[in-house]
């Protein structure tokens, strides 16, 4: 009798254990296995800084530092994914493949799987030679870019290594918020727009969320996205503009969580009124309130299967300009004369000029939550019309895995102006993109989804 009642406190314990197992849902089929890391990428020394050709000198100090953070997913099967977000502008071709490449080495993972996010800050450093055109920069200049570059080729690979090496369980719920900051630039002149200006153009104000929970339902992560230009700020102090203030707001409200924003179809989308640090900070706690509207609320849960697809699409370009009109344009003194002239230097090498781009395209689908994934600088209408094939709650991230750039309907490409008709010249591409781009690209994200 002595010996049984030395059990009871031992058996009681198991039954408590085997109970509490099994109420966690550590055996149900909504059960996926996360991890997560971050890692600090602010250069430690001045280097010229992206997304402006007027910027005359390299950076001059910080706001806040800039992340890189991973993201790993596995489902119940066992098939993994690799989400990394970065407060940079862009990444080149050359860059994306080379760290696609080693992630594809070291863990086996193919491109379908891999998303390289960038959130289109225009406060980061410049990274490879991306926009190469449109800098004044000195050949110091493109030492300290090309000594970081490798620097953060080195930090993107500790962090990955990090993530895969915190795999944990965790449930994954989504939904979507909205918010309103966001005006189409093409279509609204910025110092014509007053309090009671009615505001034109096509536009997507959703905020889509992902919430990663621990197996105890504490927070783990916060995967959200926008579509808008991150050009609240020209300064020469390195930032994460208005997604950089969103991020540290959401891990101010919810400490131990990693917040990981990602960009939308914002490329013709800026936040308007703009260039203050004070409006940066408002637009980044109105969009950390707009995510924590939909954290607090019933979100829905996804179960624990991935498929993922990823394509690269064979965009064509028009004709190059006549060589008179490139002759014109190389006789000015800004970027576009450095564009032109190096056109026609291809042209009068015998050198090749690109006839098409190799465009990447992809998605990932977490239970019943589809994220599409476009490279490029994407305008608004791809993500319009994605939602109405798919319905309004899929998500939609463009500046993913190549930055090469803009990438319009169409429509716009009709129209013409910067986005249709010059933009290319910034990215050093031979010409405008052919008609048929955008149908090019929804089918082929059709072709490639199996959920038509």
């Amino acid at each position: 009798m002595t010996k049984i009642r030395r059990l009871i406190p031992v058996l009681l314990l198991l039954v408590y254990t085997v109970t509490a197992h099994a109420d966690s849902g550590l055996n149900d089929g909504y059960l996926w296995k996360a991890g997560v890391a971050r890692v600090v990428i602010t250069p430690e020394y001045p280097v010229w800084m992206a997304g402006y050709s007027s910027r005359t000198s390299p950076s001059d100090g910080k706001l806040h530092d800039l992340w890189a953070k991973a993201l790993v997913l596995e489902d119940a099967s066992g098939n993994r994914s690799l989400l990394v977000t970065m407060d940079l502008l862009s990444i080149p071709k050359d860059f994306s493949d080379e760290m696609r490449g080693w992630v594809k080495e070291r863990y086996g993972l193919d491109n379908a799987r891999i998303i390289l996010s960038t959130s289109h800050t225009h406060s980061g450093p410049v990274i490879s030679r991306a926009l190469k055109d449109i800098y004044p920069m000195s050949d110091g200049d493109w030492e300290a870019v090309d000594r970081y570059t490798e620097e953060l080729k080195e930090m993107l690979h500790g962090l990955i290594d990090q993530a895969m090496q915190r795999l944990q369980p965790a449930y994954l719920s989504t939904g979507n918020g909205i918010l309103r900051f966001q005006v189409n630039r093409r279509n609204n002149r910025e110092n014509s727009i007053t309090p009671l200006t009615e505001l034109k153009g096509p536009n997507d104000y959703s905020v889509p969320v992902m919430k990663i929970e621990r197996a105890d339902n504490s927070l783990l992560a916060i995967l959200f996205g926008y579509a808008c230009h991150p050009t609240t700020l020209a300064i020469n102090q390195l930032s994460g503009d208005y997604p950089g203030f969103a991020q540290i707001e959401l891990e101010k409200l919810y400490p131990g969580a990693t917040a990981m924003f990602f960009q939308g179809g914002g490329a013709d989308q800026n936040p308007i009124p703009r260039r203050s640090i004070p409006l940066a900070k408002q637009y980044g706690k109105e969009l950390a309130a707009a995510v924590e509207r939909v954290l607090s609320e019933d979100m829905e849960r996804q179960e624990s299967v991935l498929t993922t697809g990823y394509a690269e699409i064979d965009l064509p370009f028009q004709e190059p300009l006549p060589i008179s009109e490139l002759e014109k344009i190389a006789q000015g003194k800004d970027y576009q004369a450095k564009w032109a002239a190096g056109i026609l230097h291809d042209m009068r090498s015998g050198n090749p000029i690109m006839t098409s781009y190799p465009y990447p395209v992809g998605f990932w689908r977490m239970g019943q939550q589809t994220l599409f994934v476009l490279g490029g600088e994407l305008l608004i209408s791809y993500t319009i019309s994605l939602k109405e094939t798919y319905g309004l709650n899929i998500f939609v991230m463009g500046y993913a895995n190549d930055v090469m750039g803009y990438i319009p309907g169409k429509k716009v490409l009709d129209e013409g102006g910067y986005e249709g008709d010059t933009s290319q010249r910034v990215y050093g591409l031979p010409a405008k993109w052919g008609p048929s781009i955008e149908t090019l690209i929804i089918e082929g994200i059709k072709g490639l989804y199996p959920g038509n």
